[in-house]
């Protein structure tokens, strides 16, 4: 990965107005914050700035808003980052414009503001010069600390950093780092779990990983499409038969890259998808046609623990099986505890991301255990496929 501009290349910030990308699209309940993951990942960034005599303005979008719209302003999000903050946190109802500009011009160093959604502006997810133009006059530097909006070539997370001196945040600079570290010249051997629904949304993500890992786990329905692909019934369980050929393709181009694709040979399956039925643990060839894989068998989880015991990298991105619903989770919360275990002693690296995952991991009680968990959905997602993201491009020495 090339060199990428941090805070610690950002030289004196005193009395500077700096626009800082964050990631304030939080969820929300009753007009409150429930959930204040990203507004804590922001924090260290708006801090140090603050602490070092800027004048942070803060920069996001919020929702889907297709226009103006009041439900979707930034407005009471301010507030909850104020809390997480410990600080006094402005609000400036614009995110452009004479009005924003008066507000910003009224503000002292060290002092903090959130301004208005910027998906409100027509020309954000248009990348338009003019609005580029427009929020750059309020600031004398850029600072982008939204990874999981870096996918994106909008104009307050890429526009601003071809007009603007750009750098990294703190957030933006520990996912960039700990990714390098996994796929970018990691140390080997690698290995990756990718699970999920379906092998069509990750179509991308296997052919990248094939040529990149040695060892590749399968999980989730993505495995029942592998296995029927392989000349396996997998009964009534969820599978893309219109994809065996392309499954075929994948597994024929692991082979030649020397990477091993781990299959499920144990599996669970029930009759029903629901909580706790009458389950049955079978080898594969041995699934009726009335029932569904809905977890990898315990003989399989052994295996793949081993196989981790014997790498020095892990990605990891969706659960190996309904994790959702019990006794379906035991597949992906054991190896997830197995990748802690080894992570903690030192002799793993490990990064996830990715929603299901992220929810995956908290379920097992190992989030906190894996050296790092990316809360980027689409960003980690594209990151994976190998694809450029033009926010992290856009920072590049």
């Amino acid at each position: 990965m090339a060199k990428f501009r941090t805070l610690d290349d950002i030289g004196d910030v005193s009395g500077k107005r700096v626009l800082v990308r964050a990631d304030l699209n939080v969820p929300m309940h009753e007009g409150k914050v429930s959930d204040d993951t990203r507004l804590r990942a922001a924090q260290p960034t708006i801090a140090e700035l603050a602490d070092k005599g800027a004048i942070v303005l803060v920069l996001s979008h919020f929702g889907r808003p297709k226009g103006e719209n009041p439900m979707l302003s930034l407005s009471p999000i301010s507030s909850a980052l104020a809390k997480v903050l410990g600080r006094t946190v402005g609000f400036v109802t614009e995110c452009k414009g004479p009005a924003a500009e008066q507000a910003v011009g009224l503000m002292a160093a060290g002092e903090i503001a959130v301004l208005e959604n910027t998906r409100f502006e027509a020309g954000e997810e248009k990348n338009d010069p003019a609005l580029v133009a427009a929020i750059a006059k309020l600031g004398d530097i850029y600072v982008n600390d939204a990874f999981s909006a870096a996918h994106r070539a909008h104009a307050s997370t890429e526009g601003l950093a071809h007009v603007l001196p750009a750098y990294a945040g703190r957030s933006m600079q520990a996912e960039l780092e700990h990714l390098e570290a996994a796929l970018g010249e990691p140390e080997r051997p690698v290995a990756a779990v990718v699970g999920g629904a379906k092998v069509s949304s990750k179509l991308d993500v296997l052919n990248n990983l094939v040529s990149k890992v040695d060892h590749l786990i399968i999980g989730g329905g993505m495995a029942n499409t592998f296995l029927a692909a392989k000349g396996v019934d997998v009964g009534k369980s969820l599978c893309e038969h219109d994809l065996k050929d392309t499954a075929l393709a994948i597994l024929a181009k692991a082979e030649a890259a020397r990477c091993t694709v781990h299959l499920p040979y144990d599996v669970v399956v029930a009759k029903e998808f629901r909580a706790d039925p009458p389950v049955r643990t079978v080898n594969v060839h041995e699934v009726a046609a009335d029932e569904m894989i809905l977890d990898v068998g315990p003989a399989a989880v052994e295996a793949l623990s081993d196989a981790l015991k014997t790498c020095r990298t892990l990605v990891w991105n969706g659960p190996l099986g309904a994790f959702e619903m019990a006794p379906f989770d035991a597949a992906t919360v054991s190896l997830a505890r197995t990748a802690a275990a080894l992570t903690e002693a030192g002799s793993l690296v490990s990064v996830a991301g990715g929603g299901d995952t992220v929810a995956a991991l908290n379920h097992a009680g190992v989030a906190d255990s894996f050296s790092f968990v990316s809360t980027a959905g689409g960003a980690f997602l594209e990151w994976m496929e190998g694809k450029p993201l033009p926010g992290v491009d856009a920072l590049r020495a």
